[in-house]
Order: C-alpha cells, then structure tokens, then sequence
C-alpha cells in the first residue's frame, strides 16, 4: 500500500513538473476546448443552413418561420456566448446563454429521451459550472486582497458549484462504458479503469491527477474511436462522428478546468490539508 502511495506522489510531481510551461495557458485553453463543440456547432447550422431548415420543417412538423428564428437564434447565442466565455468577459452570462441553449437544443430536435445523448449534455452543463465557478473563485480571490471585504468563503456558491460540475462531468464515461453492442475485454478494462477514476474525481481524491488520466482516456478514445476524418464526406456517420467527437473535446476541456481550479472545499483531497 505504502509502494502505490509512493509511486502516486512521484506520478503527480512529474506531471506537475511537465505541465509547469503549459500552466500560464491552462485557463485559456480550458475554456476553449470548453466552448468549441458551441463553436462547431454553430458553423455547421451555418454551411448546412437549408439542411437544418428542411429538418425542422419537414421531419420535426415545425413552421418555416419558427425553423428560421429557432436556427438564427441558436447560432447567433453560441457564437456571442462562446466568444465571451474565451474572453472571460461576462461569464455568468455565458454559462447561462450555452446552458440554455444545450437544453433547447436537445428539446427541439428531438433528442431529449436519448440517456446517451441525455449524459453527454449532463457533461457539457457540468464542465460549464465549472467555468461558472472559476469566474466565483476569481472575484473571492480579488475581494479577499482589499480590506474590509470577505475573503474567499470555503462554503460560498463556488464550493457546492464546483462539487456539481465534477458529478455532471463524469457522467459521460457512463454513456461510453454502457454505450456499445459489444463488451470486449478491452472495454471491460476501459471501464473498470474509468470507473475508479471518475470516482476519485467525484469524491475529490487525487482529483487533479484523476482529471489528468480522464484527459487521456478521452484524447485516446477520440482519436481511435471518434475518426470522423478517415471517413469520406458523404459517408451517413460521419457528421455523428464528428459532433461526438468536438463534444468529447469540451467535456475534456470541463476536465481542464477542474485541474485549472481544483476540486473544491468538499472533496478528500481539501480535507487532508486540514488535518
């Protein structure tokens, strides 16, 4: 027990020494991969505009002006919504623009009973509460350098926020452990090894370096699993791929955020500071 503690320590001082140049970029990073499925989305409403206006119309039963207004409105919130969250400008907003815009999305095309579709947006809104919490952090952080305001709450709205955001955002890995027709022994092991990490990522233990190992599962899984690129340009799976495929990246970018901001007051890895 003691060798696997000691070989956990030596895993978190090399990673935390390898990622020491990557540090200053991380925020930025994070909320970009956070917000680029918004970003992809919105540009493929765009290029296949008369696609999507055929879909609600003809297959959903909705009227032309209600396709037009839905469509714009949708796109016209992502792209002002994900521009912000970039920026770090009026983040709170974001969150709530992208938020709402995740739940009308899965509504109106249909797509509200789907639990895997169900889980990865759950996913989405979690790595988006993280962002939220970052934006809470930073404003403690600035109260707590001028006298006479508070300093940072260890129960505040940025505690049960980022507890919320590291539940929702390991619900994905249920969608892809339960996922699948198959059960292989290579995804028998996937899952065992997902499982106990996105416990300790749930539980705020080695929550960093869990986050960590998740960001390396789900680089791996997009790159062998989600190929939209390999597929040719008319091929039927390839656009499904592709939207998998930028949404992994987001719930990867959530998982940044969560290494960015730590897991929180209420998590293991606060209370053994304590003691």
């Amino acid at each position: 027990m003691d060798n696997l503690k000691q070989i956990s320590v030596q895993l978190e001082e090399k990673l935390d020494s390898l990622s020491q140049p990557l540090k200053p970029h991380l925020p930025a990073l994070a909320r970009f991969l956070l917000v680029v499925t918004y970003l992809e989305d919105s540009f493929r409403i765009l290029f296949q505009w008369n696609m999507q206006v055929q879909y609600f119309t003809y297959y959903k039963g909705y009227s032309s002006f209600f396709a037009y207004i839905f469509l714009l409105a949708i796109t016209a919130t992502m792209i002002i919504c994900s521009s912000l969250a970039v920026m770090k400008k009026h983040t709170n907003i974001a969150v709530i623009g992208l938020g709402v815009n995740t739940i009308l999305q899965s509504i109106f095309y249909g797509f509200a009973l789907d639990w895997k579709y169900l889980l990865r947006n759950l996913s989405l809104l979690g790595g988006l509460i993280l962002l939220a919490s970052e934006s809470y952090i930073t404003m403690d952080k600035k109260n707590a350098m001028f006298a006479g305001l508070p300093s940072i709450n260890k129960n505040g709205t940025s505690t049960y926020m980022t507890l919320l955001g590291r539940v929702l955002l390991v619900l994905l890995f249920l969608g892809l452990a339960f996922g699948g027709e198959e059960m292989s022994l290579v995804r028998l092991i996937f899952i065992a090894i997902a499982s106990v990490v996105c416990v300790m990522v749930v539980v705020g233990f080695k929550a960093k370096f869990s986050a960590i190992l998740l960001i390396a599962m789900l680089s791996l899984f997009n790159v062998f699993v989600n190929n939209w690129w390999s597929l040719h340009h008319e091929h039927p799976e390839r656009d499904f791929l592709k939207y998998d495929f930028f949404q992994t990246l987001s719930v990867m970018g959530g998982l940044l955020m969560l290494v960015n901001i730590g897991p929180g007051n209420m998590s293991i890895d606060e209370k053994k500071k304590q003691y």
